[in-house]
């Protein structure tokens, strides 16, 4: 879809929207239109309950006097209370509305809207921004689909008081939405398709954009001690590999650190040796939504050109039972020298994080350490769907990203991590085991494990299980692959980390 900007008009075929805040309040170019079409959308308001609360749509079919095929009057809610994420909300209903209409054009009048505490330019843009992220599609194999079900829309015009501002606002969050979308479709991809070096491949696309990519082969992991990692590839006839990408966009004389994102990449999780149950394995597929997030991340950063030092390391395996799976009860050997004992084999995704975080640390020295992991279920216990889970041991780095978290709608939970928790996973014959002692607290006493390969640098560990896929589609977040971690890591930087 084609996403254009300009002045205001009311003379436009196709779809047009306009606004309105609570109480069905229009705003100036819905009140014009009501007014030239003689009261329309105030009648069609009044005889049905549309309130303009966020998100709600009403639609005039052929309005009187206009040249345009609809009338879409979609809601802000309190005028007090609109942001930039509820002009994203605006946008990704409208799509969500006519993607599949039957129209091809769409043109919508964002209007400044009293009281509020975002612009003409900004409301415009984040309206772009959410109906772009609204109207993402993962048809690839589909080969039969019937006609009311594809995608019609070809373009969008926003029409805006500031046209030139909008598309100027517009331009970096294009970019951060080419991260998303590229994280959407790493995830949705089936694991037959996108595995450890297909994955890689696309990685490599990022060079075009600055970004240093860098492969390290099973060979060489073994020669630097990455038996934790190793083992749980080792049932799988596909290769593993350790993907490192490095955006260096900070000047030279800040002589920056750089931050660092973690990602699990498990390209398929059976469980291993300790298998696990059918229903529901065709899942497993995204167990390496926090490798996508990454390289997502990483894409999005480096396409705005951000003006900090960014590092992004992925552990990529598959985790299949096999003659040559890790058992229950081996004992590897991970990078940091520190011993496991492998108590259940579908505790993979910490083995994995446990050499990434430690290389990441010991190479790049950086200023700050986020993983990203669908590392258990129950945080899905705990959390649901509604916010990833969060551990850290440092302050200031959980606040910057729940602040982030927040600003972006991917918001996260801080969850505790302890002493007492970190005694649940002592082994009686190596340095720890990968799993507590029966079911309780599994979230915490999988972050506790990671810490131990932090290594005293400022660390946070997002479990992003509960968030990377969705069953039901949300106004800019469609069914499937979420890309949940992309906007949350970039706002970060953002806010954070770049030079001004």
């Amino acid at each position: 879809m084609r996403i254009s900007f300009a002045n205001i008009s009311t003379s436009r075929r196709g779809a047009l929207v306009v606004c309105a805040t609570s109480g069905g309040e229009l705003t100036r170019t819905g009140s014009a239109i009501d007014k030239s079409t003689g009261g329309s959308i105030q009648r069609a308001i009044a005889s049905g309950r549309f309130s303009g609360k966020k998100g709600q749509i009403l639609e005039i079919l052929s309005p009187s006097g206009m040249k345009c095929s609809r009338v879409i009057v979609v809601g802000l809610g309190k005028p007090a209370d609109v942001s930039g994420l509820t002009m994203e909300l605006a946008g990704g209903a409208v799509i969500g509305r006519l993607i599949s209409s039957g129209e091809s054009e769409l043109a919508a009048a964002i209007d400044p809207i009293k009281s509020s505490k975002i612009g003409a330019a900004d409301s415009a843009a984040r309206f772009a921004y959410g109906a772009y992220l609204g109207s993402y599609r993962f048809d690839h194999y589909r080969t039969k689909l019937d006609e009311d079900k594809k995608p019609s829309l070809k373009s969008l015009t926003v029409m805006s008081r500031d046209a030139a501002g909008a598309k100027k606002a517009y331009a970096p969050l294009d970019r951060i939405a080419s991260g998303v979308y590229m994280t959407r479709d790493l995830v949705s991809e089936p694991a037959n398709v996108k595995y450890a070096a297909t994955i890689v491949d696309d990685a490599r696309g990022l060079s075009k954009l600055g970004v240093k990519v860098e492969v390290l082969n099973e060979r060489r992991m073994r020669q630097m001690g990455m038996g934790a990692l190793l083992g749980v590839n080792q049932g799988s006839e596909r290769a593993p590999y350790l993907l490192v990408m490095q955006w260096n966009g900070a000047p030279q004389r800040a002589k920056q650190r750089p931050v660092a994102f973690v990602g699990k990449g498990v390209t398929f999780d059976t469980g291993g040796i300790s298998l696990k149950p059918s229903g529901g394995m065709e899942d497993m597929k995204w167990d390496m939504a926090g490798a996508g997030a990454v390289i997502g991340a990483m894409r999005a950063v480096a396409a705005r050109k951000a003006r900090a030092n960014v590092v992004g390391v992925c552990g990529l395996v598959e985790n299949m039972p096999s003659g040559t799976a890790q058992r229950p009860g081996d004992v590897v050997k991970s990078m940091s020298g520190q011993t496991i004992e492998v108590i259940n084999t579908d505790a993979e995704g910490r083995l994995v994080l446990a050499d990434a975080l430690w290389y990441t640390q010991k190479r790049f020295k950086p200023q700050a350490m986020i993983d990203l992991a669908t590392l258990t279920g129950a945080i899905i216990v705990s959390l649901g769907h509604v916010h990833a889970g969060l551990f850290s041991d440092n302050d200031e780095l959980a606040e910057a990203l729940s602040a982030a978290g927040k600003a972006e709608g991917e918001p996260v939970w801080r969850l505790p991590i302890g002493d007492q928790y970190d005694k649940d996973i002592n082994s009686d014959i190596a340095d720890m085991k990968n799993v507590g002692a029966g079911r309780a607290a599994g979230s915490i006493t999988a972050a506790q494990f990671l810490k131990r390969f932090a290594n005293n640098v400022p660390w946070a560990h997002l479990d992003i299980a509960g968030m990377a896929w969705s069953n039901k589609a949300r106004p800019t977040v469609p069914k499937g692959g979420t890309g949940f971690g992309v906007r949350l890591l970039d706002r970060l930087i953002a806010d954070n980390y770049e030079v001004k």
